[in-house]
């Protein structure tokens, strides 16, 4: 490894920087750039028929700016913009970007390829950096900036023609590899294109300044545009975007600063598709927003729906730990903290009926507000704890499992997933309580039974009569307590089983209702002949509250039995 030919990226002596101290408030202006920068990068860039499809959700969701292609680049992509002018298929309140670099022929095709457009986007760029006037042009600095002087005089000529037939052209310009281009320089050229553009508040220009290469840490690029903010001539007549790469992967770090430096502007692609490491992730910026109380105004409620087209127009894969939305994201498999923490929060707000303010542990944002259902936030594997499996059956089933009986429960649900090496999915978690704790096969079966209660004063004394089969032999049983379970109890006594305490007791309706069912937890504790005390949970369910104890009790003794 040889680090010394790597030399790290200079600081920005900047002293009057504000932005560590600003707070983003707002949404900026968006724009998707999939269509263009996106499918420039796929393997298999999109067709037709997909380019439509992947256009449409972005219009559904609600930009208002939408980058659909390099129109002089190729006949595929001039035709696909044709074709969406043709059949109608733009709104009047959306914008259409188009990209050309800063040469004569193609800024020419590329109006061709606007006509009849309300409200279009003409973005011309020429690379200004340092390494790329020494390397790739072989130019010094007047005769890139005069490249860039000479394309706006062209465009802003078309534009104006344009204008007679009532249509609106906003110029976008960029020097691109802003980030390796001297900030002095950046600005000098800005400004020179400006003076041509004569751009006025009401009808601004816009200045995008990538980092096309991201070759410095976050503050840098933060840093630089604060800095070309503060230099460009009037500042209150353009709009300054950003275009993070993620070369560095911290493209959505750089994006957040860059806005707090007073970017109004951002271009970005859903889950930040783009050449080598990407772009922005501009999916992933809006719910960040969303997560601090800031409406990114795009309808991003449906991350599904968005993964689904995105995956079916790209044939790219959404990464399963992707923020927010990865298949895993809003997963835990962990025991020990995030199941438990999490089965605890959600109780909290429901508990507490909180509504209005989100606070759960390991969740910074309700997975319900993008589309997502509770099933899968606790996910059980041989890393999972008893909270977690309680978690899921109340969640999915209604049972409100005993602090108590966690641990035993756990120890089951853990000895499966060691055994199978794999994953338990709700069904088979669902399928092993019920065999274990509610159809319970076993020695002791009820075949009838009737209970009288006698009253007084003091506390009355319960009878309990009825028939049961105990190892396949049918036995009438009486017996008498304090209550029907009890009773229960002293009566099988009486048969050769062994003595049974009652030390755990909880019920609860599985739902709300008449009809509901009634579910009872009981937890035995058998006095053996080693004198060693075990304890058993049985759970029983029925519409009758006795008949649901009864269930459980037996339940637990044929659990004790095996």
């Amino acid at each position: 490894m040889n680090h010394k030919k790597y030399k790290a990226f200079p600081s920005i002596d900047f002293k009057e920087r504000t932005w560590p101290n600003s707070t983003i408030t707002k949404a900026p202006i968006w724009c998707s750039v999939d269509l263009r920068d996106g499918n420039q990068a796929l393997p298999i860039p999109m067709g037709v028929e997909e380019k439509l499809a992947l256009y449409k959700l972005l219009i559904k969701m609600g930009f208002k700016q939408i980058e659909v292609c390099f129109p002089s680049a190729s006949e595929t992509e001039f035709k696909f913009l044709r074709s969406l002018v043709k059949q109608n298929l733009i709104p009047d309140n959306v914008t259409i970007q188009v990209l050309t670099q800063a040469r004569e022929h193609l800024i020419r095709r590329t109006f061709e390829a606007i006509k009849g457009i309300k409200n279009s986007i003409v973005y011309i760029y020429n690379s200004t950096s340092t390494l790329q006037r020494k390397v790739v042009f072989n130019k010094d600095k007047e005769a890139v900036k005069k490249i860039a002087i000479e394309s706006v005089k062209l465009v802003k000529e078309l534009a104006e023609e344009a204008a007679t037939r009532g249509e609106n052209v906003v110029l976008e310009y960029s020097p691109e590899s802003f980030t390796g281009t001297e900030l002095d320089y950046a600005v000098e050229v800005c400004d020179a294109i400006l003076d041509v553009w004569q751009p006025t508040t009401e009808k601004k220009a816009i200045i995008n300044l990538p980092s096309t290469v991201e070759m410095a840490t976050p503050n840098v690029y933060a840093d630089q545009i604060e800095w070309f903010a503060k230099h460009i001539k009037n500042r209150e007549t353009i709009l300054i975007s950003l275009h993070a790469h993620n070369d560095r992967g911290t493209a959505v770090a750089a994006t957040e600063l860059g806005i707090l430096a007073g970017a109004d502007r951002v271009e970005g692609t859903l889950f930040g598709n783009d050449e080598r490491t990407g772009n922005a992730d501009i999916l992933n910026v809006m719910v960040n927003m969303y997560s601090q109380g800031i409406n990114p105004e795009i309808d991003i409620i449906d991350v599904n729906e968005i993964q689904r087209v995105y995956e079916e127009t790209t044939k790219l894969t959404v990464h399963p730990r992707h923020p927010y939305v990865g298949e895993l994201v809003h997963t835990a498999f962990s025991g020990s903290h995030h199941q438990d923490a999490i089965n605890k929060g959600l109780k909290y707000l429901k508990d507490n009926n909180i509504e209005d303010i989100w606070e759960v542990p390991y969740l910074p944002i309700d997975p319900a507000d993008l589309g997502r259902s509770y099933e899968a936030i606790i996910r059980i594997n041989s890393q999972s704890g008893k909270g977690g499996v309680a978690f899921i059956l109340e969640r999915e089933y209604g049972f409100k499992i005993p602090k108590s009986m966690h641990p035993e429960l756990g120890a089951m649900i853990k000895k499966a997933t060691d055994e199978s090496g794999s994953e338990l999915s709700k069904e088979m978690i669902f399928d092993i309580f019920k065999r274990e704790y509610i159809d319970v096969d076993g020695n002791l079966i009820s075949k009838g039974y009737k209970i009288n209660e006698e009253t007084s004063d003091e506390d009355g004394t319960v009878t309990f009569t009825g028939t049961v089969s105990y190892k396949g032999k049918e036995e009438e049983i009486i017996g008498s307590g304090s209550g029907p379970l009890s009773a229960f109890l002293d009566a099988i006594k009486k048969i050769g089983l062994p003595d049974y305490t009652i030390t755990a007791y909880e019920q609860h309706a599985r739902e709300e209702g008449e009809d509901s069912q009634a579910i009872t937890y009981v937890q035995i504790e058998i006095e053996s002949t080693k004198s060693t005390n075990r304890k058993m949970f049985g759970i029983g369910i029925s519409k009758n509250i006795t008949s649901a104890s009864l269930k459980a009790v037996i339940n637990g003794i044929n659990r004790s039995q095996k």
